[in-house]
């Protein structure tokens, strides 16, 4: 076998029609994509200097012919959702020739079944990848690397942003821990990542983020722990203290948002904390009002407090609350459509995503619906597009599905007042807004000239300028979000609007 000297790593497509594509908004920004494959630009640090890299990410652009024909070897990461034009990517490599290297989630919990594939390099691969290539140089690599034992982020190396086309992205990624100690049945995170959170030390994730500046980047920047706040007493005394001077010494350049738990809101130095780092979004997983349902899944976080009140607390310091919403548990009744649409409506939460309960492969709820003999097929990744679930729930599927495009149809109605309403509604409550909320800036001006130039003429466009004027006569220092809201509902709006439609057709 050739030696590898040139290696192309290849990020395949997301689904355009989710929720999280963001794919309409994008076009206002002129970006092409909502955030880089940090996956693979930190596996990308981990190849030696003289092997040259080049990355193409199928969100951004095409792969082309030369791009194959120049390699010597592809190597592509996937999440479940992003399956099909994985294989799409397996079967161009394969017929120009070129051995294929796949990891991430879904060849995690896939590779048995996937075809294709040359070699399998599985799990967090610093303790195994130099190995790896050290096998494949050789001629010796084996099919299958499994998962080793799960590494010190202090071994991390700083992703290498310098491979991606920055301007074809609206913001950036860093990672500052993995692993969750929360168990919640339908996740797979705490199962493949652990309940101890293993973090950076704040030293590296300060020089990421001066790599970040030094590359050109202005602008948001996501922080992509599924749980931020683990390791409170780390983020409080070590992590947020560094991040704040840090931003303080550059002028606020970035604005960042993460996921944690909603225990968050119980913590009022970790909220100041972020909020003087310049943390201005967080998404929390608020599953269902329904507190039969959460014990039956494991979310007991969530039981401890009042979730209302814990997410107009966190809205009060100027971060805003994204929240994750679940349909389809087994304690489900019929009422749970009107109890869902009333909290979110309630609480402020302008970007409700809302899906119906699917069994990732890995998670407690998987095993245990297996052992029921209520699975129906392999999830797709996609639980906010699709209306049914891949198991027997308890609700009548007919009556799942009605309610979950009823939700939708709610939140984000046709002329999406109660979707302005809400983003109103958390405004209001921010009161005044954190240092992430600054003066407008030349590109706000231009996302607000592109969406007055479309959005009046949509079936919403009176809601729309009813609610861009208000807001500007109420709290000009808000004014770019309520832009920035007005064309992320648009996005809402289309997609709900084509799910509807082809539901209605079906």
């Amino acid at each position: 076998m050739k030696r590898l000297t040139n290696a192309l790593l290849v990020y395949p497509k997301v689904p355009d029609n989710t929720y999280w594509s963001f794919k309409h908004a994008l076009r206002f920004v002129r970006k092409k994509s909502s955030m880089p494959p940090l996956g693979l630009i930190t596996l990308a640090a981990m190849f030696p200097r003289e092997i040259s890299l080049k990355l193409v990410d199928l969100n951004i652009e095409k792969l082309r012919k030369k791009d194959l024909e120049w390699a010597d070897a592809v190597f592509v990461s996937a999440m479940i959702i992003q399956k099909d034009s994985f294989e799409e990517v397996v079967a161009l490599a394969r017929a120009a020739g070129k051995p294929v290297i796949a990891g991430g989630p879904y060849a995690g919990s896939s590779h048995k079944e996937i075809t294709g594939v040359d070699h399998f390099v599985l799990g967090e691969v610093e303790n195994s990848f130099q190995g790896f290539l050290e096998d494949f140089q050789a001629g010796e690599a084996k099919r299958l690397y499994p998962p080793p034992e799960r590494p010190s982020l202090d071994q991390t190396p700083a992703p290498r942003f310098d491979l991606l086309k920055m301007d074809s992205y609206a913001s950036m990624s860093v990672q500052y821990s993995r692993g969750c100690p929360f168990n919640c049945e339908f996740c797979d995170i705490w199962k493949v990542y652990g309940n101890k959170p293993r973090l950076k030390p704040a030293e590296s994730m300060i020089r990421e983020l001066q790599t970040l500046h030094d590359q050109g980047w202005r602008g948001p920047v996501f922080v992509v722990d599924d749980n931020f706040i683990g390791n409170k007493r780390r983020v409080k005394t070590e992590l947020l203290p560094a991040m704040f001077r840090w931003q303080k010494d550059h002028k606020y350049p970035f604005r960042f948002f993460t996921e944690a738990s909603i225990n968050l809101a119980a913590d009022d130095a970790l909220l100041q904390g972020m909020a003087a780092a310049g943390f201005n979004e967080v998404f929390i997983g608020i599953e269902t009002p329904s507190a039969e349902a959460l014990a039956e899944t494991g979310k007991t976080q969530n039981l401890k407090c009042d979730m209302a009140q814990a997410v107009m607390k966190i809205q009060e310091y100027g971060i805003e609350v994204m929240a994750g919403f679940i349909l389809g548990f087994d304690s489900d009744t019929e009422d749970i459509v009107e109890r869902q649409a009333a909290f979110i409506q309630q609480t402020g939460i302008p970007q409700a995503m809302v899906g119906i309960l699917t069994a990732l492969p890995g998670t407690e709820l998987h095993s245990r619906l297996e052992r029921e003999g209520r699975l129906l097929r392999v999830s797709d990744g996609n639980n906010t597009h699709n209306t049914t679930a891949n198991f027997r729930t308890k609700m009548d599927a007919a009556t799942l599905e009605q309610a979950y495009t009823k939700l939708l149809s709610i939140i984000y109605d046709k002329n999406l007042k109660n979707y302005f309403d809400r983003c109103s509604k958390l405004l209001d409550n921010v009161g005044d807004p954190s240092l992430s909320m600054r003066e407008v800036k030349f590109r706000e001006i231009m996302m607000l000239l592109r969406s007055l130039a479309r959005q009046p003429f949509t079936p919403y466009g009176y809601q729309y300028l009813k609610f861009i004027t208000t807001r500007f006569v109420k709290n000009r220092r808000t004014f770019s979000e309520a832009v920035k809201f007005s064309i992320v509902g648009h996005h809402f709006h289309k997609i709900t609007r084509q799910m509807v439609k082809a539901q209605e057709a079906a």
